[in-house]
């Protein structure tokens, strides 16, 4: 599908141009090859090299599941990379340059071809004859954008709180494709509304059953508007919205079913595994890459000998390390998707946060006997919401250790409960780093380019 786009990208957005005078230069040259019919559109939100396959994971470099050796350190080459597995304020170190600030550019792109396609929408009526067609593409580009904002906000703004989220800065909301719209900031109260007013919108236009799993559908839709309420507090609505998803799709993969004898041993996201809602892959870098990022021994102790997850998730090294393995794409890059796994614990936390504690426990034992040696799994049972949390919070973590940036955003919102609050420490060449439970450096700093361009207000680090 990739080759049926024949269009313009120069436009990659305001932000891929050093200046906007470059974008414009290349745009006034490209007039034949502006999107302009539907199946143009569609082939915009099919291009899986900008929509699914460069979600922001910076926040699982500085997330505590992981680690490197002192010698590998020495070898990353990504100015960002090291700085964010350290916890630099600085994590640019002074450069413009946009090879550094992928988290933040990728996420723009596609919020641009997103806009390009809201855009052109405008300018084309909808018919009896193009109605699938017309709502198909523009309730992808309202979730795409969506999901792009929501990922950008958990990198570039504050853990939302209710109580601040008013005044709190959130992230330039672009809803235009006209690059000579000024990128303001917003607050993260407006930043969430419209990541939740898109996606009530997309709910409308879209099918509960998409072509194909790089496509959103109306599960897609409840399931990240599950995730959204869930780092929100709203624990009610996050309740809803799992329910809602799991009552359109709700297959786990039994892990009995997978063997661990390939290297990865899970099935592609295209066939096989069930579970998957919708792809999407994640930008790389050298401290993510499975033959340099190695497990910390604390994580890996956490599974039982019974836990199919230990020898399907992890590789032990001839030296006795561990890599993660258990990838959902089949492949050696991360998953950074949307999959019921992600719902039943998501439910699970919701049960649990608005008092239904025996019911908390029941969706947690339906997800975790599936990921048991058959007959061994002993159930879980809790007396209260505390001990509910500390197993399923626990779980998640074994669960999800390296899916998206979820470990980042659950520290972010986690560190709010003194219950769960933790202080990551980190050792590089006999130097100590540490990020305690809120602090500035949670919230990365906007590219400088962007400060520059726009003026916008830089994150205090």
């Amino acid at each position: 599908m990739k080759n049926q786009i024949l269009i313009f990208f120069a436009i990659i957005c305001f932000l891929s141009c050093k200046k906007q005078e470059e974008w414009l230069d290349k745009k006034s040259n490209k007039a034949d090859v502006v999107p302009v019919t539907l199946k143009d559109f569609q082939a915009l939100m099919d291009n899986t090299d900008v929509i699914t396959e460069g979600h922001p994971s910076i926040g699982m470099t500085g997330s505590d599941n992981g680690y490197v050796t002192d010698a590998v350190y020495q070898t990353l080459t990504g100015v960002s990379d090291k700085a964010a597995y350290i916890w630099a304020s600085d994590i640019y170190e002074g450069s413009t340059q946009l090879s550094t600030t992928t988290d933040w550019v990728y996420p723009y792109q596609v919020v641009e071809y997103c806009n390009v396609a809201l855009d052109g929408l405008s300018k084309i009526e909808q018919t009896a004859a193009n109605k699938s067609e017309w709502e198909n593409i523009k309730g992808s580009a309202l979730f795409y954008r969506s999901m792009a904002f929501y990922e950008l906000a958990q990198i570039y703004a504050k853990p939302y709180d209710r109580n601040s989220a008013a005044s709190d800065l959130g992230i330039p909301i672009r809803l235009e494709s006209d690059i000579n719209v000024r990128s303001v900031r917003t607050t993260i109260q407006q930043t969430y509304e419209q990541i939740l007013n898109d996606l009530q919108s997309a709910y409308e236009m879209l099918p509960i059953t998409p072509l194909y799993k790089t496509r959103p559908g109306k599960p897609a839709v409840n399931a990240l508007l599950s995730k959204v309420y869930l780092n929100m507090g709203d624990y009610q609505n996050a309740l809803v919205y799992a329910d809602k998803t799991l009552i359109q799709v709700s297959a786990l993969l039994n892990f009995n079913s997978v063997s661990p004898t390939p290297a990865y041993p899970f099935p592609t996201y295209q066939v096989g595994n069930p579970e998957i809602i919708l792809h999407s892959g994640m930008v790389g870098y050298g401290s993510q890459n499975i033959n340099n990022q190695l497990v910390e021994e604390s994580l890996y102790n956490l599974y039982s000998l019974n836990d199919l997850r230990r020898s399907l998730f992890f590789r032990i090294n001839a030296n006795g390390t561990k890599s993660f393995r258990g990838r959902y794409v089949g492949s050696p890059g991360h998953f950074g998707g949307i999959a019921t796994n992600q719902i039943y614990l998501i439910k699970a936390e919701a049960q649990a946060r608005t008092g239904k504690i025996p019911e908390s426990m029941s969706t947690l034992n339906s997800l975790l006997a599936t990921r048991f040696t058959t007959g061994t799994y002993v159930p879980y049972s809790a007396s209260n919401e505390t001990d509910a949390l500390n197993i399923i919070l626990r779980e998640r973590n074994k669960e999800l250790p390296f899916t998206g940036n979820i470990r980042w955003e659950d520290l972010r919102r986690l560190n709010k409960d003194p219950r769960f609050a933790k202080t990551l420490n980190r050792t590089v060449n006999g130097k100590v780093y540490t990020l305690p439970p809120n602090d500035p450096r949670y919230v990365l700093p906007i590219i400088p380019l962007e400060i520059s361009l726009y003026g916008l207000e830089q994150n205090i680090r």
